[in-house]
């Protein structure tokens, strides 16, 4: 009898060699099993991507909500016409814009001022059911008003006023009755009382709401915006800077990814050695490496996309009470979210497609062996990575050459460039650093030998370390270089609790004369006495001393070269101003023409006072083939005329370290010695008023509407950081993104030798020994990181101040923060080693108890 074996017909769709779609599925399942059985071992990598999604989701929301919200003042119409009342054309101007586009909604306001002090509250005429304001108005209690005896007051009018639902208000002649308490939910620090339309009978100001599509608002008035013309003002999107940072997280993440699932491939490597010798193509054992990913990536983002909502939802109160508007629930930038969780999809699943096609390569009798395949020669990677980097020097000069003008794109592929040759050199860093220790002790030579042994892994966490530590460096190193030119001087402009008040005819007064320094005579003696009495009023409001007052001339530094100008007021030195900040009159030189804080200001050369017609700084950027300021005169050699009798050269300068620090401060003073031997005229261009605490957001609100009823500016602390906090913070993130990559793929690094610490352990070795190969592997990683980090973060700095001459050139980096980039190089690997050896040493498992795959 014999027995014959039928072929099983191929199923439809399928093809023959690759199994077709029963194959795919199968290998789906599999993959599937594979991450239902070992997710513990791809925790690390699941934590990852769920932070990473979630602080995404959290980040790019606070970002684009903190700001004022885009239609801010609009309400629901596309433009928005202001007018100064009251005047009698107002109504005519009203009217012919009705007439021309349809339906408008009329907003008035009059200013008054609280009884007994210096804040201010607006009594607003507007229909809360008007076509296109209903935005700007939000109902807290009780109802609107309806008829001319009602009035609803915010939160603020009610307490100053010390009025509730159902009170009589005495407000001048008019008696009303409170019937509802109101906001406006696009500013909670708008202080108005509501009453309905026709009852403010000389308004201040009349806003009018209407919709123009398609037409200019240039050609409809000069009063005229569009919310489009407002973004204009603000080039830099919160949500663009988002997805910027959420991109290079994921980058991140994906660098730190493949490490770990080549060491999952290296786990499984029999199973799939099994498979292969069951007849599975290298197409089916790549995809069960690539749907591990995959999944691994959804899991991952869903968690962290819920995670990041939940935590949205429990911040949202304090992001309300920081930016003072209301912010809807599921107000998120869906477009920043969306892109980000599927870019935390694809980075997991590009992971996986490495390890993916090297498992392929593994013949299948040393798959079914278990027996990891040999590294690959380093020069491979290695002349690929000095080649990108030398791209990336070339490209990153040429964007510093054309600073603001066409410079991102090189920029942008530069340091793509960049990360592309830290990642390619990071296997030839890690095998130079196993041949320099092959004289050191058994232990840190065994770490040694592993890192290099297994590229793989350790390359890709070198890489991830590296590229944390050149974002740290370049920020240091940019903002050490942009915070030293004591020219253009950058920072804080001004103290926490300090305000500046403005003429209109001071550097932000906005008045008809040239803005900056110099007297103007559409400020009368008069006017500038009763700007002063308001000024000693704002001052007492907010718990001052005194007030300084704030003097200028015709003056300004001139730096005559090539390169940044000087910035900044020139102030005058009066003796107020110098007690107010302790400087007596025996520590400044009787010769001196410049007082300064400005450390170093006193050694540049080439230095003009210009005092006359001859030009002046001001920050803006001059060189030899620009037009030189005019002026008669001998022309110096550099091409900057300085004539006698309208210009000093190298003026004396004396450095002053009492005087205060702020951009927009008296940092840099005119002493009266100076203004008597050049005869200056000087006029008053402000007040500075310095409180005991610093300023809350409703002392400034009130202090502005003061200082608008009186044609004065203010100008308060803004969010300008100081040199010392970008780069300590730079620091901080460099080292905790480090420590971060560190003590996620230590772990997976020493799981490769597993094996190699039994064997240890069973001829005798001792937890000394075993913390030592930890300690070593995390402090080589961390030394070899700090190190490449560091120069690759300095070739990109050199690269782009080398082709900026504008910003100094190469000599910019002459003063570079050494304490930070210490900490870095020495810190980070003594810190890595100190935690390694200190949470390592755990006995491992006998050697009889060896799993089986």
């Amino acid at each position: 009898m014999s027995v014959t074996l039928l072929e099983r017909p191929a199923e439809v769709g399928t093809r023959a060699g690759n199994g077709g779609a029963p194959a795919r599925r199968a290998m789906v399942r599999w993959a599937w099993r594979l991450f239902r059985r070992e997710w513990r071992q791809q925790l690390l990598i699941l934590a990852l991507v769920v932070v990473a999604v979630a602080a995404t989701v959290v980040g790019a929301t606070v970002a684009t909500n903190t700001p004022a919200p885009a239609d801010f003042g609009f309400g629901t119409a596309g433009d928005l016409a202001t007018f100064q009342g009251p005047d009698s054309h107002v109504v005519s101007q009203i009217a012919a814009l009705e007439h021309r586009f349809g339906r408008v909604d009329v907003v008035e306001n009059q200013t008054f001022t609280i009884p007994g002090t210096i804040s201010t509250y607006d009594l607003r005429a507007q229909n809360p059911l008007g076509p296109y304001g209903r935005p700007m108005l939000s109902l807290v209690a009780g109802h609107y008003p309806t008829t001319p005896s009602q009035v609803a007051v915010t939160d603020g009018v009610a307490s100053a006023f010390n009025l509730k639902i159902g009170a009589l208000w005495h407000q001048g002649s008019q008696v009303r009755r409170v019937v509802g308490i109101v906001q406006n939910p696009q500013s909670l620090l708008d202080e108005f009382a509501l009453v309905v339309p026709g009852q403010v009978t000389a308004p201040t100001a009349v806003t009018l709401l209407f919709d123009a599509p398609g037409v200019r608002p240039g050609s409809i008035g000069p009063n005229v915006e569009t919310p489009a013309s407002v973004a204009a003002n603000n080039p830099l999107n919160p949500e663009t800077i988002v997805l910027a940072l959420a991109t290079l997280g994921m980058l991140l993440i994906a660098l730190v990814a493949v490490g770990g699932f080549t060491v999952l491939a290296q786990r499984r490597l029999r199973s799939i050695g099994m498979l292969g010798a069951l007849g599975a193509t290298d197409k089916n054992i790549r995809l069960v490496v690539r749907a591990n990913g995959l999944v691994v990536g959804v899991v991952g983002t869903l968690t962290g996309a819920a995670l990041g909502l939940a935590a949205w939802l429990a911040y949202r109160p304090h992001v309300e009470a920081s930016s003072h508007h209301l912010i809807g629930v599921f107000a998120l930038p869906w477009v920043v979210v969306a892109v980000a969780m599927v870019l935390a999809v694809v980075a997991t699943f590009f992971a996986a497609s490495r390890p993916a096609r090297s498992i392929t390569k593994v013949p299948v009798v040393t798959a079914l062996s278990g027996r990891p395949a040999p590294p690959k020669r380093v020069h491979r990677s290695a002349v690929p990575g000095v080649v990108f980097l030398v791209i990336a020097f070339l490209l990153l000069t040429i964007s510093g050459s054309k600073g603001g003008n066409g410079g991102a794109p090189p920029l942008v592929f530069g340091f793509v460039a960049l990360i592309v040759a830290v990642i390619l050199l990071s296997p030839l860093a890690l095998t130079t650093l196993a041949r320099l220790g092959r004289h050191a002790p058994i232990a840190v030579r065994l770490a040694l030998r592993d890192l290099a042994r297994y590229r793989a892994r350790s390359g890709s966490a070198l890489g991830a370390i590296s590229l944390g530590v050149v974002i740290a460096v370049v920020i240091c190193v940019v903002a050490a270089a942009r915070y030293g030119n004591v020219l253009d001087y950058a920072g804080p402009n001004l103290a926490s609790n300090q305000i500046v008040l403005y003429t209109p005819n001071g550097p932000q007064g906005g008045g008809g004369g040239p803005k900056g320094n110099g007297p103007n005579a559409s400020t009368t003696a008069n006017t500038l006495a009763s700007m002063a009495t308001t000024a000693r009023g704002i001052a007492g409001s907010l718990g001052a001393h005194g007030v300084i007052e704030l003097d200028s001339t015709s003056a300004n530094l001139l730096h005559a070269a090539a390169g940044r100008n000087f910035s900044g007021q020139l102030y005058v030195a009066t003796p107020q101003l110098l007690r107010a900040f302790g400087i007596t009159v025996s520590e400044v030189d009787p010769s001196a023409d410049i007082l300064t804080m400005r450390p170093g200001l006193s050694g540049i050369s080439l230095m003009q006072l210009n005092y006359g017609n001859s030009g002046g700084g001001g920050g803006t950027l001059v060189g030899p083939g620009s037009n030189p300021p005019p002026g008669a005169g001998n022309q110096s050699d550099n091409g900057y005329p300085c004539t006698p009798g309208s210009c000093v050269a190298n003026p004396k300068i004396q450095e002053v370290d009492a005087l205060p620090a702020g951009t927009s401060a008296p940092n840099t003073v005119i002493t009266e010695h100076a203004v008597h031997q050049l005869h200056l005229q000087v006029s008053t261009s402000g007040w500075l008023i310095q409180g005991a605490h610093p300023l809350t957001a409703a002392q400034i609100n009130s202090t502005q509407r003061t200082a608008a009823a009186a044609a004065m500016t203010v100008e308060t602390k803004n969010d300008q950081p100081t040199s010392a906090e970008i780069i300590n913070w730079a620091t901080v993130f460099g080292i905790a993104l480090a420590l971060g990559v560190l003590a996620m793929s230590v772990g997976l690094i020493r799981s490769e030798t597993a094996a190699d610490l039994r064997t240890l352990a069973a001829t005798g070795a001792s937890s000394a020994t075993r913390r030592t190969i930890t300690g070593a592997t995390a402090g080589a990683l961390a030394l070899l990181g700090a190190v490449l980090g560091t120069a690759a973060g300095y070739v990109a700095a050199a690269a782009w101040f080398r082709g900026s001459a504008v910003n100094g050139g190469i000599s910019a980096l002459s003063n570079p923060p050494t304490h930070s980039l210490l900490i870095i190089l020495v810190g980070l690997p003594v810190v890595a080693a100190t935690g390694g050896w200190l949470l390592a040493g755990r006995q491992p498992p006998s050697i009889t108890q060896q799993p089986i795959d």
